[in-house]
């Protein structure tokens, strides 16, 4: 690859300039439309109807959600979505809209229903089912055998990906005692299950380059010359706890993110070759020489390894922490995610620069640089938007310069959920069963499916609130000492 091969996007105050074929796709999608803005407004207050998008949705749709006048949107990733949904239906919204995949739609049903909001309605926006790699990865017997493996061992813990879907951690539950995390919570998950529970065991799965990081972010920490570090990380951890951790530290080896898969050797090659000056994110699905490039600027104060929400809390304090000290000039940033995420990047970056306008931030502005080549678009037959971001029929990705961008995210779109809006509290919900979630009514020792599955995200939803493990699955762990 030459030097500054990667396409990327200037932001400033009140302007976007972006930089290759990439880019320019990108920033077609930014500029919400002002009527469509409107017009979402309208229909959301008349339908009383609540919208939770992930950050990975497109652009468009992204960009005309946050302009959007309503209380009842939020964009975020899948940790807040279903308690900003519950949020919303206890405000008064009378159905909720999930822009996602399909286990999304799944988890906020689910929550919904343990949180007494069973007869508020949740829909999809599509008829066809919205997949994801990463969770059908969980589904087949390679998976089954490894939690089978899990069982027998003694005083086993499963900490599961929220990104699966409801069938898959009932499944799980069945077998052996089962948390759900997220990219954001899996840290303090897996560490506070460890000062919990001595000589736990902890399976986690399905992403295997989100275990293989974890482990190798627990090697790190058992290496360092002081306990300090590690406490700062968990007050009840020191070095030989991380090191007893990771002799019980088991990860999935087969389950991938098509997305993140991208983001490989070659890829962290030519950013720590051609971008030495940029801070660099990454989300904690990437590949590992990505993550530990990253994890290396990280620990030098210029980058960030995390979730969805890290990279862009960590992107704002940077450009805030710049501005505030009159810097000028340019902060560049390294996008390890999916390239949608630069819609709330952009919006909380323009946001800080109008906050302290041109003249104190001394003309601040910031580069987003995306690792993917510019040959990774599609060709359509508009006129007025001849490529769009990402390869047709998902082709032309590689390690060289992936697509970036999740073609399951994308099946949401603007109109498809107009459409949808248009059709809701009109028509009867009858007609609307192929937006619904799956039930999962069937059963699995004598509770439902979405009753069992909807227990390992209680778990993670009560560690949230308190900082620790439910008692009960404390004591499930501990119980279950032996083969099942």
């Amino acid at each position: 690859m030459s030097r500054e091969a990667f396409p990327s996007l200037i932001v400033r105050a009140n302007k976007i300039e972006p930089q290759g074929v990439f880019a320019e796709a990108l920033a077609r999608y930014l500029r919400p439309d002002a009527r469509a803005c409107a017009g979402l407004a309208r229909l959301l207050a008349a339908r009383q109807a609540g919208v939770v998008a992930h950050f990975y949705m497109d652009p468009e749709l992204q960009g005309t959600l946050a302009a959007c006048s309503s209380a009842h949107v939020h964009i975020s990733d899948s940790l807040e979505m279903a308690a900003r949904a519950v949020q919303m239906a206890g405000a008064g919204a009378r159905a909720i809209v999930v822009l996602g995949v399909d286990f999304m739609s799944e988890n906020v049903r689910a929550v919904f229903d343990a949180a007494g909001f069973d007869r508020v309605p949740v829909y999809r926006v599509t008829r066809e089912p919205i997949g994801c790699s990463l969770a059908e990865a969980a589904e087949g017997p390679a998976y089954g055998a490894y939690l089978a493996r899990a069982a027998e061992t003694p005083r086993s813990l499963h900490v599961i990906y929220i990104n699966t879907s409801l069938r898959t951690k009932a499944n799980a539950q069945r077998l052996l005692p089962t948390m759900t995390c997220t990219s954001s919570n899996v840290v303090r998950t897996v560490l506070q299950a460890r000062a919990q529970i001595p000589e736990l065991s902890v399976w986690y799965g399905p992403d295997t380059y989100m275990g293989g990081n974890l482990r190798q972010l627990f090697a790190g920490l058992a290496r360092l010359d002081d306990d300090g570090a590690v406490r700062e990380l968990h007050r009840e951890h020191e070095r030989a706890s991380i090191a007893d951790l990771l002799g019980r530290f088991h990860y999935f080896p087969q389950g991938v993110c098509i997305v993140h898969h991208l983001f490989g050797a070659e890829i962290a090659r030519t950013v720590e070759r051609d971008y030495e000056d940029a801070l660099v994110t990454a989300h904690l699905e990437v590949p590992g020489e990505m993550f530990a490039l990253a994890l290396a600027a990280q620990r030098q104060g210029r980058g960030v390894v995390g979730s969805t929400a890290n990279i862009l809390r960590f992107v704002g304090e940077a450009v805030q922490a710049a501005a505030r000290a009159g810097r000028g000039g340019r902060l560049r940033f390294v996008l390890g995610t999916e390239a949608a995420m630069v819609t709330p990047i952009m919006r909380r970056v323009q946001a800080l620069l109008r906050e302290h306008d041109g003249a104190a931030a001394g003309g601040l502005e910031a580069e987003i640089i995306f690792p993917v080549a510019d040959e990774a678009v599609a060709r359509t037959e508009d006129a007025e938007l001849a490529v769009v971001p990402g390869v047709a029929s998902g082709e032309g990705c590689s390690t060289a310069g992936g697509c970036a961008t999740c073609p399951y995210m994308k099946m949401s779109s603007l109109g498809a959920l107009l459409d949808l809006l248009a059709r809701i509290g009109v028509e009867p919900d009858e007609s609307l069963v192929a937006f619904h979630p799956r039930k999962y009514a069937d059963t699995i020792g004598g509770r439902t499916v979405a009753d069992l599955g909807g227990e390992p995200i209680l778990h993670m939803r009560e560690f949230q609130r308190t900082g620790r493990l439910p008692d009960a699955l404390v004591a499930d762990v501990l119980g279950r000492g032996g083969p099942t």
